[in-house]
């Protein structure tokens, strides 16, 4: 899957079956459920997740709390919009999971 097919899969009512919890976070997060992404990836190991967590972070304005989980994730602080990172993000982890 590509990052449009990610992003036409929105209008269904539930994310695509088989991908990643961080992607299922994005996923949520973009129809409007920030606090179901973040439930999902909340206590989930690993860079990836943590490079999801920091955006959702981000985006509800906790930058302290953001901070953090960029640094887990091995990733520096974003400088770009949110829909452009939260675009980043999905590419690179559709094309590193091979969704």
């Amino acid at each position: 899957m590509d990052l449009a097919a990610f992003k036409l899969s929105l209008a269904k009512s539930a994310p695509p079956k088989g991908l990643a919890l961080a992607l299922q976070a994005l996923w949520w997060d973009a129809k409007g459920d920030w606090a179901k992404g973040h439930d999902l990836i909340n206590d989930e190991p690993g860079e990836t997740a943590a490079w999801a967590h920091a955006y959702l972070h981000r985006k509800e304005g906790d930058l302290g709390n953001a901070s953090y989980w960029y640094g887990q994730a091995g990733k520096p602080v974003a400088k770009v919009s949110l829909e452009d990172e939260w675009a980043a993000i999905a590419a690179s982890l559709l094309k590193q999971e091979g969704a």
